[in-house]
């Protein structure tokens, strides 16, 4: 039985960030995710997590200023300080919330910097975070993110993932691995999934086009949830999308596979 996680970014957003969580449990959810919780004292967040008897499944790595449109720093040969820096607040978080994996976003490349160098940054990047995760007991997390949705975003593939972690020779680099953003870029997303099963720490849906609720494109999420659990992925499944109707309103999808009750 596949097990959901609540993207909290994404979801419920028409609360504030703290009543999220309530919100989520009470429609079923035994996890939550979000691109990260910074500014919310951390304590604060466990609480929360031990209240509503939440799991943190997620989060990712500090990705500079959001609001601004900044979507990750890794890949910026300006700021491999901030970077380090980042690295130590979310294990911070981290153990604050019990969570075991965090997530990084390589970041839009800038615009006077050729790719190669680019990719050196965030492969050296990846080089100092994916050991001092580990000794932490943190998976480290690359996200490939379609270039239509986020253009100019480096890391793209599957393809990517796999040159940019062969080249950090670490092995704490898992796949995030979002079906969302692969139907975009490359499809084949279950024979891929298969492919790197043994690499991949975490998965994200949302239907296409649209990135809205499963059910509402063209992705087949009861074929995907069965081969989820057919291959014996036990990890968490996260629902990252953007609700048409209202977060509640929208989760008939989640009917056959909710849990909790």
């Amino acid at each position: 039985m596949p097990r959901f996680s609540a993207n909290l970014s994404m979801l419920y957003t028409d609360l504030p960030f703290m009543e999220r969580f309530a919100a989520a449990a009470n429609d079923g959810f035994e996890a939550i995710e979000y691109v990260g919780a910074y500014d919310q004292d951390r304590q604060a967040v466990a609480a929360l997590l031990q209240q509503h008897n939440l799991t943190q499944a997620l989060f990712n790595l500090p990705a500079g200023d959001w609001g601004a449109g900044e979507r990750g720093i890794a890949c910026h040969p300006d700021r491999v300080e901030e970077f380090r820096q980042g690295v130590e607040t979310a294990i911070a978080y981290a153990q604050a919330t019990a969570c075991m994996q965090i997530n990084c976003l390589a970041g839009i490349a800038p615009a006077s910097h050729d790719r190669a160098a680019l990719e050196q940054v965030l492969i050296d990047n990846l080089a100092y975070a994916a050991p001092r995760l580990a000794e932490a007991g943190i998976k480290l997390l690359l996200e490939p993110i379609n270039p239509r949705d986020i253009p100019g975003f480096l890391v793209n593939s599957t393809d990517d993932f796999e040159r940019i972690a062969e080249a950090v020779g670490h092995d704490n680099v898992h796949l995030q691995y979002d079906f969302y953003h692969m139907q975009v870029v490359q499809g084949d997303l279950l024979p891929t999934f298969e492919r790197l099963q043994s690499r991949i720490a975490h998965v994200q849906i949302a239907d296409h086009p649209g990135r809205n609720e499963p059910g509402t494109g063209e992705i087949n999420y009861r074929n995907i949830c069965k081969a989820l659990d057919e291959a014996g992925y036990d990890g968490w499944v996260g629902a990252e999308y953007k609700p048409l109707a209202g977060t509640s309103a929208g989760l008939g999808w989640f009917n056959e596979w909710r849990t909790r009750a």
